[in-house]
């Protein structure tokens, strides 16, 4: 009975988690379709690359889409193997879907906002919402992040890197159809996507290591931040070179809501207490066998 109750829990979690990536690709091909397609820049995506080769071939720009994102997870499957997630392959396909599904319903479709820039502006911030969610669940749309994974592999380029590089060149590919003013609002907009896509994704993931040095309440603030916090925390000793005084230094990795918790805290239980607080983007655990895994 029980196993049949995990079982059917599982089937549900991974039917919400379908359901929500829907909507977060959803709402991506709605950024591409009524903002990206009629500025017709090139904006760091596979869309954006669509949307130049419409011009030389004579097919939708979903299915030129879909017909780069299934090349590309050919290639990734290749390369990459078992590791290349079904979620990649289920959003690249759901993508241009999306994008066809709004081009059937709005075939005369121009601009909302009847400027290039604007559309462009509306389109890095309507994209990066779904993006961030498809982020969060260990998901992504496709299409560049294979190349980047690509170019992470074999030629040791950092993957925040890779991306700018192939989404630079995706910008830079409208000089080929349109003029100058495109070709600018390309680039400018892709990097001003790489910069709200920082923020939305991995802003968002950014922990905090707060270091306390407590003179009389260490024991106190540690069976706080174990207990109530419940969060984990290191203790070093740490020798002051005024005083000589040997004294234990509480380190522990929060996030952000847990780090404004834990400031309160310590403004209202002990206010003289020195405190240092480093960014940390990325904390990882290795086990025994050697292989890296997030915790």
């Amino acid at each position: 009975m029980r196993t049949s109750n995990e079982n059917r829990m599982k089937m549900m979690n991974t039917v919400r988690e379908l359901v929500v990536m829907a909507a977060a690709t959803l709402i991506a091909a709605a950024a591409v379709f009524f903002f990206l397609v009629p500025s017709h820049a090139a904006v760091s995506s596979v869309s954006g690359l669509a949307i130049v080769l419409s011009n030389f071939i004579p097919l939708s720009i979903s299915a030129i889409t879909m017909g780069l994102n299934i090349v590309l997870l050919i290639v990734g499957f290749l390369l990459f193997g078992h590791d290349f997630g079904f979620k990649t392959v289920y959003t690249s396909v759901l993508l241009p879907v999306f994008i066809g599904m709004f081009e059937v319903l709005l075939p005369d479709y121009t601009s909302l906002t009847e400027d290039a820039v604007l559309d462009v502006v509306c389109y890095i911030f309507m994209v990066s919402i779904g993006l961030s969610i498809l982020f969060n669940m260990n998901a992504s749309s496709g299409g560049l992040d294979i190349i980047a994974k690509i170019l992470n592999r074999y030629l040791h380029m950092d993957l925040g890197k890779a991306m700018s590089l192939s989404g630079m060149v995706v910008a830079l590919s409208s000089a080929f159809v349109y003029d100058k003013k495109t070709v600018v609002i390309s680039v400018l907009g892709t990097y001003l996507n790489g910069m709200v896509l920082d923020h939305f994704i991995f802003g968002q993931r950014i922990k905090r290591r707060v270091c306390i040095i407590s003179k009389n309440k260490e024991e106190q603030i540690r069976d706080w931040i174990l207990h109530t916090l419940k969060s984990g925390a290191t203790i070093y000793q740490a020798q002051g070179t005024y005083d000589g005084v040997v004294r234990n230094e509480i380190i522990t990795i929060v996030d952000k809501n847990e780090y404004q918790k834990l400031m309160q805290y310590m403004a209202k239980e002990d206010p003289e207490a020195f405190l240092t607080v480093y960014n940390v983007s990325d904390v990882r655990y290795v086990p025994k066998s050697g292989t890296s895994k997030k915790s």
